[in-house]
């Protein structure tokens, strides 16, 4: 019997290659107003980032047919783009490389390349340019080879860089407003939390965490001190498309650790109630509701709530 909702996926994806393709202009005989096609392209990307590449990994690498290959590597020796060369561990081996008019053949491809994207991403706001990038990085992350592309399933948590609270107050503010309607009043509350803990906090006492996933900033969180025995959770957040790789689940984890090495009998925070996810944590680390109240400090009413926890 077939299945009518597989149909609809299988003719939803087709519709959006079919989009997607003409966007980005790979349907025209030269890519990006050059002679090469997209497959050539692609190889001489191959060739640009990888020292010692070889034909048998560009094949494994693209997928690409070897005789396809052979001839284009033939095409590309013609024209001066791609030089050989024996490999001086084991010469049986013969390694590709770009000459100098192939990588100025290659900078230019990738100056367009790169100028396209930002033309086609001038037309819309940061907001709508941040969900365009997650909506992709989550197609690569559920089409992707586990093996040859790992996910972003590794996270390691860190203190901040230069740049970090920077980018704490940019997504919180970009975040909420996006998926909440908040708006200055919720940003100018995380500029300072974050400038106060700068200015005033005690390392011994208090933390910072970044969470970090295959080289990319998808998490926050602060604990602060709020007096002698009592610390309190503030800024946990997870980048929408690191949702389900536990970062926030070890954020709090961390926190909590931290706090009770550093002596504090109680971890306190304020949350709303429309973030179900992160109740959802807190209520699994053991945080139990103990007051409630309605405001309108970023525009819309909310529920208010504050949480805590007995170490």
């Amino acid at each position: 019997m077939p299945d009518a909702r597989l149909d609809s996926r299988i003719t939803a994806i087709r519709r959006f290659n079919r989009f997607y393709t003409r966007q980005i202009g790979v349907l025209q005989d030269g890519l990006l107003d050059t002679d090469f096609s997209l497959a050539e392209a692609r190889v001489l990307y191959e060739l640009a980032h990888e020292d010692g590449a070889t034909a048998t990994g560009i094949c494994k690498s693209l997928g690409l047919d070897a005789g396809y290959l052979s001839r284009m590597l033939r095409s590309f020796e013609k024209r001066a783009l791609v030089q050989r060369r024996q490999s001086a561990a084991d010469a049986r081996r013969t390694m590709l490389s770009l000459t100098r008019k192939g990588r100025g053949a290659f900078a230019k491809l990738d100056a367009r390349a790169h100028d396209e994207i930002a033309a086609l991403l001038a037309n819309h706001p940061a907001g709508e340019q941040r969900r365009l990038v997650d909506a992709m990085s989550s197609i690569e992350r559920v089409l992707g080879d586990p093996i040859a592309d790992p996910p972003r399933q590794q996270v390691a948590l860190r203190q901040p860089h230069p740049g970090d609270l920077g980018w704490v107050v940019e997504r919180h503010a970009e975040l909420y407003a996006e998926e909440y309607g908040w708006g200055d009043h919720f940003e100018a509350l995380v500029i300072e939390i974050v400038a106060h803990f700068v200015r005033e906090h005690d390392s011994a006492r208090e933390r910072f965490w970044i969470a970090a996933a295959g080289g990319e900033r998808v998490g926050s969180v602060l604990l602060v001190r709020e007096s002698d025995t009592v610390a309190r959770l503030r800024l946990l957040l997870v980048e929408p498309d690191a949702r389900g790789l536990g970062v926030g689940k070890k954020l709090v984890s961390a926190c909590l650790e931290f706090a009770r090495n550093a002596g504090y009998s109680k971890v306190t925070l304020w949350t709303n109630a429309v973030l179900h996810a992160a109740r959802a944590i807190y209520i699994a680390n053991g945080f139990r509701l103990v007051r409630e109240e309605k405001h309108t400090h970023f525009g819309s009413e909310q529920l208010g709530q504050d949480w805590e926890l007995q170490l």
